[in-house]
């Protein structure tokens, strides 16, 4: 895979699982409404999808031995694999119950977390257990923050 394409690929693949699983986690601790999540997923697979690839665009650009050809590769492979990844958490939610969705959710992630840090380990040659537990690490993190942030403002009707 081009350097490029694979910049944006796991970029993309990153920021979708992680910035869903967030939304997901506290928007379900908030509200426990399947409507409100799964309009959360279509924004985050919509707005957050375009700013992820407007920032690598600009990061790329920034970088002054990247050719054109290699910028709009990183910025398109950004954007897509953002899009279809972050909906790709809509579907669990349409076929199973609530709670169970949000378990089937966050192994995916978890699923596409520990095999995108293998693949980047085995090509940085870098130990596979160390670079995985480090991303799913970070992963569960926020997952955990906005559970509790979700319920906090549940708690405490800030909303």
């Amino acid at each position: 895979m081009k350097k490029s394409i694979k910049k944006g690929f796991s970029f993309g693949l990153t920021s979708g699982i992680i910035t869903t699983l967030g939304l997901i986690v506290g928007l379900y601790s908030i509200t426990e409404s399947k409507l409100a999540v799964i309009g959360g997923i279509f924004v985050i697979a919509i707005a957050d999808a375009f700013s992820d690839a407007m920032g690598i665009h600009v990061s790329e650009e920034s970088d002054k031995t990247n050719s054109k050809k290699e910028i709009w590769e990183a910025t398109i492979s950004t954007l897509f694999s953002k899009f279809f990844f972050a909906l790709s958490f809509v579907v669990p939610i349409l076929l199973f119950n609530f709670g169970v969705a949000i378990i089937v959710n966050i192994a995916w992630g978890m699923l596409l977390m520990t095999i995108l840090s293998f693949y980047i380990s085995k090509g940085n040659e870098d130990s596979h257990g160390r670079v995985i537990i480090e991303h799913l690490a970070i992963a569960i993190f926020v997952i955990v923050i906005t559970y509790y942030v979700g319920r906090g403002v549940r708690i405490f009707g800030v909303v």
